[in-house]
């Protein structure tokens, strides 16, 4: 992310960690992943614009939904670097996750669907079960859980 002038009160890393209760060693993670910037003074400390608060709930929001730092790193790519983001900039955010969100949902609904069936059911009907694989059948296409992960 390039270097760009803040305007307005800036926030030490402190004071963010304070506001957003998220500890400073997590700023320093967020920054080095290219999530949130900061400007240095000329004693080498970190000053953050305001807007940086929106930008880590954003990710904290983001992460508790298990959506990919690399895919959070891209959204927030898509928002101004020169100005703090607009109700439209992140409209447009919003608009470029509806799919991802809705995909998620329905995984989401099939897991707990499948999962109260499941649930102490003692295994006692393998021939039903959407976690049985018997002899590795769905080994060949790949790891993880592949039935629950379908879209």
């Amino acid at each position: 992310m390039s270097q760009t002038s803040f305007s307005g009160p800036e926030l030490t890393v402190g004071e963010v960690a304070a506001r957003s209760g998220v500890q400073a060693s997590a700023l320093r993670y967020y920054e080095r992943e290219g999530l949130i910037r900061s400007r240095r003074t000329s004693g080498n400390q970190r000053r953050y614009s305001r807007d940086v608060l929106r930008r880590v709930a954003f990710v904290r929001v983001s992460q508790r939904l298990g959506i990919p730092l690399a895919t959070v790193r891209y959204a927030l790519g898509l928002l101004p670097e020169d100005r703090t983001p607009t109700r439209e900039d992140w409209a447009c955010i919003s608009r470029y996750w509806q799919e991802d969100l809705d995909s998620r949902i329905r995984q989401l609904e099939r897991l707990r669907d499948q999962l109260d069936a499941c649930i102490g059911c003692g295994c006692m009907s393998l021939s039903t079960c959407a976690l049985a694989n018997p002899d590795d059948r769905l080994g060949a296409q790949g790891p993880g859980p592949r039935r629950l992960m379908a879209p």
